[in-house]
């Protein structure tokens, strides 16, 4: 019962804290998707490049120290290398600092924000079946925006 409280103090403070964010949000000093592209794919405070190779899609994000990401809801098991830097991976279920070269695994339905402690490299990889490029249709296919979003995954899946 505790872990539940848990995860819903922490989904309702994540959702509140991407809010508060998205209302100072200036593509300076704050970085956020928009309603029409709701994932940043790139940004001078988060250049973020994309590798693709057959059935694997790879995203690498350079962040900067003091800079924190509240990443999407990924909808699939995929794993995380840090290769470069300090982080702090703040979750519903724990917070954890990982120090470079490490790996993580992320779970599917999780809400992650990082923190960095360093500069960072930080690599997402995922599958891709189809082996498009279109970063946009990837992003469709492996994260939803909301809890409700992947809820609505999970129930259609």
């Amino acid at each position: 019962m505790a872990n539940n409280k848990l995860q819903k103090s922490f989904k309702t403070a994540v959702a509140d804290l991407q809010y508060q964010m998205e209302v100072i949000a200036n593509n300076t000093n704050v970085v956020v998707g928009t309603k029409d592209n709701p994932i940043v794919t790139n940004s001078e405070l988060i250049p973020i490049k994309h590798y693709f190779m057959d059935g694997v899609y790879v995203r690498e994000m350079t962040m900067k120290k003091g800079i924190a990401v509240i990443g999407a809801i990924h909808k699939h098991l995929h794993m995380c290398f840090l290769l470069t830097g300090k982080v702090t991976v703040i979750n519903e279920a724990d917070t954890i600092d990982h120090i470079a070269p490490c790996f993580i695994i992320s779970k599917p339905g999780v809400k992650r924000v990082l923190y960095a402690h360093e500069d960072s490299i930080w690599f997402n990889t995922h599958k891709n079946p189809s082996n498009t490029e279109d970063v946009k249709q990837l992003e469709n296919e492996i994260v939803a925006i909301s809890y409700e979003e992947y809820e609505e995954y999970i129930k259609n899946k």
